[in-house]
């Protein structure tokens, strides 16, 4: 009977994570909050709770709140329609890269504490907040060239080739400063909320 009380519980503290990750997510992405100017560019953060999510409680959990912050680029690409918001609304771009963030990130993570013994902790979080960045940004962005590189292009008034480079550009520029935030950001967070689960 308490073995049944212990697993409903924790039942119960992956769908409050889930709740609150995908909230914090959405509301990221709604306010405004979730962009990071680093010149050139703007970081996003909008994945950041999906790593989070993974890494505390499972690639299960990361996956589902990565699969609600895939939906909320969907929305979002219908209610700020841009030259190049058709990309967010095919489902296999929107949803197949931030799904598989949660998975990449927890499987790093775990791997990486293994391999190190479970010491340089902090490095694992890191490492797997790094990692879950740069699938987000090489899937969605690898996804947009093999799909959509001609519509893309025609869109932003480029020929194909380029087109490829802008696209090439975006994961460079983007891509980089974002991992590197991501990681910053996760650390510390991950470092705290181990030491509340604790108590």
């Amino acid at each position: 009977m308490e073995k049944k009380l212990n697993v409903s519980i924790f039942d119960t503290k992956k769908i409050v994570s889930i709740g609150l990750l995908s909230s914090i997510s959405i509301f990221l992405g709604l306010s405004g909050l979730g962009f990071i100017p680093i010149p050139p560019v703007k970081a996003t953060i909008l994945h950041v709770p999906v790593i989070i999510g993974a890494i505390l409680d499972g690639p299960i959990v990361g996956m589902i709140i990565g699969l609600f912050f895939g939906l909320f680029s969907m929305y979002n690409a219908l209610v700020t329609m841009t030259p190049t918001s058709f990309v967010f609304l095919n489902p296999i771009i929107a949803l197949i890269p931030r799904i598989m963030i949660g998975l990449i990130s927890y499987y790093v993570y775990t791997i990486l504490c293994k391999f190190l013994k479970n010491k340089y902790k902090a490095f694992s979080v890191g490492a797997a907040a790094v990692c879950g960045s740069l699938i987000n940004t090489a899937g969605v962005l690898g996804l947009a060239y093999f799909i959509y590189l001609d519509k893309f292009s025609k869109a932003l008034g480029l020929s194909a080739t380029a087109g490829a480079k802008a696209i090439s550009l975006v994961a460079a520029t983007n891509g980089i400063p974002e991992a590197i935030v991501s990681a910053l950001i996760t650390i510390p967070i991950i470092a705290a909320a181990k030491k509340v689960r604790r108590k």
